[in-house]
């Protein structure tokens, strides 16, 4: 069965080897779910060009919906090789925002083959868009966000929402729980993490705590298909989990995630504010949106 499906991806990649950049991921450097995610891929692209949705934040709002109910599977991209990992089935909490950039980023240019999805999700998932081992992917939210904003694929609003305040952490969970992340058994790999810890010393962002987050103000400067990213309190750590954020029909937040809770891709039942009134290791949040670009 692997032989086949293999063959038959080969076969479709040929076809669309004429809508890639350079260097991008190569067949032996991906892994597939099963044998119809190509297939499901093509679909869900079809059906978000056939949407009449055009700017970015109506197509990650559009693909959310599409994706709800979709089982929460953790570390799914994790394995003796690191892959681009195409899995629209299984979903964890930064999977599903990978997924959603990838989805929209695929139809903003008027594309629908899975071939240029796995090339905007290798973009968005990887330093510099190029998959080079495991100390290539961005694991870090903060480094996520610093890389693809230098690439003009993302924005963070965070400062231009009223009411932000500057953070300042330094982020080196990896390196200082080094037990807990298999990969970093191999000494070259954990120096290369360490050393890309090393530029987030005392790093400064803004976030917005969560008690403000059902103001006027932040409400009306958030838009449906925003990321968002909760702040944790957590040591070493800057982000603790992903979502995107759609409003109620009060034009209240609430968030969309693949929810380990939940069990699946859910819209949260209540407001962000009551979301995240329990969580005692979040202090905040970050918002995040595609950046729109001239095809």
């Amino acid at each position: 069965m692997k032989k086949t499906l293999l063959s038959c991806i080969a076969i479709l990649a040929m076809g669309y080897a004429g809508t890639l950049e350079n260097k991008a991921a190569t067949m032996q450097q991906m892994r597939f779910h099963c044998e119809k995610d190509t297939t499901e891929l093509n679909a869900l692209l079809e059906k978000g060009l056939k949407s009449g949705k055009k700017s970015a934040n109506e197509l990650v709002t559009f693909y959310a919906y599409e994706l709800l109910g979709r089982p929460y599977v953790a570390h799914t991209l994790e394995g003796e090789t690191e892959m681009l990992t195409i899995n629209i089935d299984e979903l964890d909490c930064t999977t599903f925002v990978e997924t959603l950039y990838a989805l929209t980023r695929t139809t903003m240019s008027e594309r629908y083959s899975w071939r240029d999805f796995a090339n905007n999700l290798e973009n968005v998932r990887y330093r510099e868009g190029r998959i080079d081992g495991y100390a290539s992917r961005l694991h870090y939210i903060s480094e996520w966000a610093v890389d693809n904003t230098s690439r003009g694929n993302i924005e963070e609003i965070t400062k231009d929402v009223p009411g932000a305040r500057e953070l300042i952490k330094t982020i080196n969970f990896m390196s200082t729980h080094r037990d807990s992340y298999p990969a970093l058994k191999d000494d070259e790999t954990f120096n290369t993490i360490k050393k890309y810890e090393d530029g987030y010393r005392n790093h400064k962002t803004y976030y917005l705590k969560k008690e403000q987050l059902n103001g006027k103000g932040i409400c009306n400067a958030v838009q449906e298909g925003d990321f968002v990213g909760l702040v944790c309190k957590t040591p070493g750590l800057d982000i603790s989990h992903m979502g995107m954020v759609v409003k109620n029909e009060k034009g209240e937040l609430v968030v969309i995630d693949a929810s380990m809770t939940g069990g699946k891709v859910m819209k949260e039942p209540k407001p962000i504010v009551e979301y995240l009134r329990p969580k005692k290791g979040v202090i905040g949040v970050r918002f995040f949106r595609i950046k729109k670009r001239d095809y």
